[in-house]
C-alpha cells in the first residue's frame, strides 16, 4: 500500500534549502545572551581535561626518580627545587598527593562544565522553542493547510530536542575531544617529540575518513528528519480520528498505512545507521593501528633500539606515560566520527528550524498602525477579490454593506465562498483585491490584535481546550471574575448543565472537550463569546451538528448574543436565519442575490431553490438547479 501523497516530500524540504549557516546562526542569536555558562563550560573543560592529564605525567615522574632511581632528577614544571622534599618517601607521597588533588580539583571544575553547558543548551531550547511555535502561530493559515501537524510537532519537539543534544553532550565532547588531543600532543611532544610524530600519524587518516563519512552522512540525515515528520503526522492523524476508524472498520487498512509510514523511517534510518556503523569501527581501528605504532616504537627506544632514522632515547617512566596517552588519544579520535555524527544530525534539524522560521506567510503589518476602533459596528466589502495561493480565485468582486447592530446571513452552496468571506473579516488572510473596512478603517491599515479583539466567533466545530469549564469560557478573557464567568454560561444557556457536572465549572473536559456533548461544546463556546462582548459577531454554522432540542437551546442562547450588535450568520440550514435583516446569496465565489427571506422567496432564484430542498419539496426543484449542484459537488469532492 502507497503511502498518502500528501506525505512524498519533505514539507520543509524548501525551507531548508534558503537557510545559510543554520548553525553560526544557533550560536549568534540565542547563544549570546548565555555567554556567562558557555565561558564557564568552556574553561572549566579546559581546566578538567587538563587536570586529567596531569596523573600519567606525574606517574611518569615517580616511576623513573623515585621507583627506580634512575640519574633523573624529580622536577616539577613552574615549581622551585626549593619546594621538592628530599627522601624517596618524601617525593612519592608528594606525587601521590598532587594526583589526589588533581582528581579533587578536576571533580570541582567537571562540575562547573556540565553546569556550564547544560545551562547553555537547556536555556538556548526553550528559546528557540519558544520562537519557533510563536513564528508559527503567527503565520497565515495557508500554511497550516499545507503542513500535517505531526510535521510541524516533530519540528517544535524532535528537531529542538536534538539541538539541546548537541549544544550540550556536542559541545562537551567536543571541548574534550580538542583539548584532549592537543593537551595530549603536547604532552607527548614535551617528552620525547620523535615517538609523538609516531603517535599522531592517524591524524590525517582519521581527517578524510570524516571528511567522507561527513558528505555521505548529511543528505541520509535530511531524509530521516522528513520520513520521521511523515509518521509523526500519521500517528497523529490516526489517534485523532480514532472514532471514525473504528466505525468505519478500517484498523487494518490503517495498520498498513502506519507499517507503510514506519517501514519509510526505517528504511531512511538503517540506511543512516549502516554508514554510520561502518564509519567508527574503521576510525578505532586506524587508531588501534597508530597505538600499536607507539607502543613497539616505543618499546624499541626504552631497550636501546630505535629504528630506522629515530634515535631518541625514553625511559620506562616516560614509556609508561606515553601508552597511557597514546590509549587516552584513540578513544576521543573515535569518538571524533560520533560528534560529526551529532553534529550532522543538528545542522538537519537547524535547516528545518530557521527555515520554518524564514517561511513566507506572515500579514504585513505597519509599525505604527493604530489599533481598531469599532464605534456603529459598520462593516463594508468594497470589491473584495480573494484566492488561496495561485488557485483560481474563491471570492471575486463581493460588495456589500452591513449597518451596525444589523444581522446579516450568509448562505450559499457548499465551497461558494462563505467561510473565506469571515476569515477575510478576521484578517486570516489578506484580501488580493478591493478592501474590506469596518467603521471606514481598512483592516489592512489597524493592528491586527485588535480586530481580533472586536469580533466574537462561534465556529460550527467547537474547540476546547485541555481544562476546566471555567477555563474554557474564560479563554481570551483571562481576568474574568468567577461572576462574569457564571453570568455568560447563564446567557449561553449552559450553566444549569455545568452546574450538574462531577465539579461544576471545575470539571476537566478532556482533551478537545471529549467528555462533554456536541450540543454542550457549542453553549460553552458561546458563552466564551458571551463574556469576551465583541462589537462584532460571526456565528459559522453554529447550529449544524445538534439535535432539534439543543438547537432551540442554542438559538435562545444567539438571540440574545446577537441583540444590539453586528453579527454575521453562516447557515445552511436555513430556518436560523430566515429573520436576519439581510441575506445575502453567494455562489461560485459571487454575490448572485440579496435581500430579506421574503424578498428572495419572491425573486424565486437560487434561495428559494435551497429553501425547497430544506422544506422536502425536491420534486419541484427546477432542472437546471439540479444539474449545477451536482457540477458544484463534483467539483468539491475534487478539490478534497
Amino acid at each position: 500500500m502507497d503511502i498518502d501523497s500528501a506525505s512524498d516530500d519533505d514539507a520543509f524540504e524548501d525551507a531548508r534549502e534558503r537557510v545559510e549557516r543554520p548553525m553560526w546562526r544557533l550560536f549568534t542569536e540565542y547563544g549570546r545572551g548565555q555567554r556567562l555558562a558557555f565561558v564557564a563550560g568552556l574553561i572549566s573543560s579546559i581546566a578538567a581535561r587538563m587536570l586529567d592529564l596531569l596523573p600519567p605525567l606525574l606517574l611518569a615522574l615517580a616511576l623513573d626518580t623515585v621507583i627506580q632511581q634512575t640519574d633523573s632528577t624529580y622536577g616539577l614544571l613552574l615549581v622551585p627545587d626549593a619546594w621538592i622534599p628530599p627522601g624517596e618517601a618524601a617525593k612519592l607521597w608528594l606525587t601521590a598527593g598532587l594526583i589526589a588533588a588533581s582528581f579533587g580539583l578536576g571533580a570541582v571544575f567537571h562540575y562547573s562544565r556540565n553546569w556550564g553547558w547544560n545551562k547553555f543548551a537547556q536555556h538556548v531550547q526553550h528559546a528557540v522553542r519558544t520562537d519557533t511555535y510563536e513564528t508559527m502561530q503567527r503565520l497565515n493559515m495557508d500554511f497550516f493547510a499545507d503542513k500535517q501537524t505531526g510535521e510541524m510537532m516533530s519540528v517544535l519537539s524532535n528537531d529542538v530536542n536534538r539541538l539541546q543534544k548537541f549544544l550540550n553532550d556536542g559541545l562537551n565532547s567536543s571541548s574534550r575531544l580538542i583539548i584532549m588531543v592537543v593537551g595530549i600532543a603536547a604532552y607527548l611532544f614535551y617528552m620525547n617529540w620523535q615517538l609523538a610524530l609516531v603517535a599522531l600519524l592517524p591524524v590525517p587518516i582519521i581527517a578524510v575518513f570524516t571528511k567522507r563519512f561527513i558528505e555521505t552522512i548529511q543528505p541520509k540525515y535530511a531524509d530521516v528528519r522528513s520520513s520521521v515528520g511523515k509518521l509523526n503526522s500519521r500517528l497523529e492523524n490516526n489517534l485523532s480520528g480514532i472514532q471514525i476508524i473504528k466505525t468505519a472498520n478500517t484498523e487494518e487498512y490503517e495498520s498498513d498505512r502506519v507499517e507503510d509510514s514506519s517501514q519509510e523511517y526505517l528504511d531512511a534510518n538503517w540506511d543512516a545507521i549502516e554508514t554510520r556503523i561502518t564509519f567508527f569501527p574503521g576510525l578505532r581501528l586506524v587508531s588501534g593501528l597508530g597505538f600499536v605504532a607507539t607502543f613497539i616504537v616505543g618499546g624499541l627506544m626504552v631497550i636501546g633500539q630505535p629504528p630506522g632514522p629515530l634515535t631518541a632515547s625514553l625511559s620506562p617512566g616516560e614509556f609508561v606515560a606515553f601508552i597511557i596517552y597514546t590509549q587516552r588519544f584513540v578513544w576521543p579520535m573515535a569518538q571524533f566520527g560520533q560528534i560529526i555524527n551529532m553534529y550532522q544530525r543538528a545542522y538537519a534539524s537547524a535547516e528545518r528550524v530557521f527555515g520554518l522560521m524564514e517561511t513566507p506567510g506572515r500579514l504585513e503589518e505597519r509599525t505604527d498602525a493604530p489599533p481598531l476602533s469599532v464605534t456603529e459596528g459598520a462593516v463594508e466589502y468594497d470589491d473584495v477579490s480573494f484566492g488561496y495561493g495561485e488557485d483560481e480565485p474563491v471570492l471575486s468582486d463581493v460588495s456589500f454593506s452591513v449597518e451596525g447592530g444589523e444581522t446579516v446571513a450568509l448562505v450559499g452552496p457548499t465551497g461558494a465562498g462563505k467561510s473565506t468571506v469571515m476569515k477575510l473579516l478576521l484578517r486570516m488572510y489578506d484580501v488580493d483585491e478591493g478592501a474590506i473596512r469596518i467603521d471606514d478603517q481598512d483592516l489592512r491599515e489597524v493592528q491586527i490584535p485588535s480586530i481580533r479583539q472586536s469580533i466574537g466567533y462561534v465556529s460550527q466545530e467547537t474547540f476546547l481546550f485541555y481544562g476546566t469549564v471555567r477555563d474554557n469560557i474564560a479563554y481570551g478573557t483571562f481576568d474574568a471574575s468567577d461572576e462574569a464567568i457564571r453570568e455568560a454560561a447563564e446567557a449561553a444557556e449552559a450553566h444549569q448543565f455545568i452546574r450538574n457536572l462531577p465539579d461544576g465549572y471545575d470539571t476537566m473536559v478532556g482533551e478537545r472537550g471529549v467528555k462533554l456533548s456536541g450540543g454542550q461544546r457549542q453553549r460553552i463556546a458561546i458563552a466564551r463569546a458571551m463574556l469576551k462582548d465583541p462589537e462584532i459577531l460571526v456565528l459559522d454554522e453554529a447550529t449544524s451538528d445538534v439535535d432539534t432540542e439543543t438547537e432551540m437551546l442554542i438559538q435562545r442562547s444567539l438571540d440574545e448574543l446577537t441583540a444590539d450588535r453586528t453579527t454575521f450568520a453562516i447557515a445552511h440550514r436555513l430556518s436560523t436565519i430566515k429573520d436576519a435583516d439581510i441575506i445575502v446569496v453567494f455562489e461560485d465565489g459571487e454575490i448572485v442575490e440579496r435581500g430579506t427571506h421574503d424578498d428572495l422567496l419572491a425573486a424565486d432564484g437560487l434561495y428559494a431553490n435551497l429553501w425547497a430542498v430544506q422544506a422536502g419539496e425536491i420534486d419541484e426543484l427546477p432542472e437546471e438547479f439540479v444539474q449545477r449542484a451536482v457540477r458544484r459537488r463534483a467539483q468539491t469532492d475534487a478539490d478534497d
